[in-house]
């Protein structure tokens, strides 16, 4: 029984070291948060944007349209 306890933490040991050590994928998961606060604050921000241009061009089809009538 004791042998298999040794054994049994010997294993446990050497899983904890290889978790340890393995932290690959770790920048992995910050390139996928910066990833995604860069998508979240380009969507916010195209709406903004987008009744920007709307605008813009809405005041060119009007300048068009009057200079064509």
């Amino acid at each position: 029984m004791r042998d298999n306890v040794l054994r049994l933490y010997i294993k446990m040991q050497s899983l904890r070291n290889a978790l340890l050590e393995n932290q690959s994928g770790q920048d992995l998961i910050e390139y996928a948060l910066v990833v995604a606060l860069i998508s979240l604050a380009a969507t916010a921000g195209m709406s903004s944007v987008a009744t920007k241009i709307s605008a813009a061009f809405t005041a060119i089809g009007t300048k068009f349209t009057s200079y064509t009538s």
